[in-house]
């Protein structure tokens, strides 16, 4: 079942900052939506954690760091901090994918993954986000919103460390989301 309200392409925020802070308080409900659910649930809680995650940090790659490189000061140095956290993650993201839910030790992955996800996010907010703000018009991020809407749409829905790049998702993240979906209706499939 799919439940649109965890889905970030239907959010209907215009600011891309107030849409990505509102996907970021998502994912911290979705962690907390894994953690607590049951053995039978846990799977397919974390297949939406996991998209949600892919789909988010791949719009961010695309639309928002780019962006933040030209019009912060330091931009530079921002973005490729906030971009070391990302590998970080998806590394451990794409392996606790692999492994899936029954794994032995994945609550305890789990929790390194939400801390490392929610410090990253707070990074983001205080780092790039609030500078991105104050150097931005509301029409900017109107229409930086529409490119991370439009982003999210066509991003693979797995994670992929070492495609941390708008130029390599760009190149690679086309036929790498459609490999995604395929495998994710796949997946449904087999249950």
């Amino acid at each position: 079942m799919t439940d649109s309200s965890h889905r970030p392409e239907t959010m209907e925020e215009t600011d891309v900052i107030d849409l990505l802070q509102a996907q970021h308080a998502m994912i911290r409900d979705m962690f907390d939506e894994v953690e607590t659910a049951g053995p039978q649930e846990r799977g397919e809680a974390f297949t939406r954690l996991v998209r949600l995650l892919a789909v988010h940090e791949t719009a961010e790659e695309e639309i928002v760091h780019p962006y933040a490189r030209k019009v912060i000061d330091g931009g530079e140095g921002v973005v490729d901090e906030r971009l070391a956290e990302e590998r970080e993650a998806k590394e451990l993201l794409q392996q606790m994918d692999k492994d899936g839910p029954d794994a032995p030790d994945f609550l305890e992955r789990l929790a390194v993954l939400r801390a490392a996800v929610t410090a990253h996010a707070r990074s983001e907010e205080r780092y790039e986000f609030a500078k991105l703000r104050a150097e931005t018009s509301p029409a900017e991020r109107r229409a930086m919103s529409a490119g991370v809407k439009a982003a999210e749409a066509m991003a693979p829905t797995h994670p992929h460390p070492g495609v941390e790049s708008a130029t390599k998702n760009i190149l690679v993240g086309t036929p790498t989301a459609m490999m995604d979906r395929i495998r994710d209706v796949i997946r449904q499939a087999k249950k």
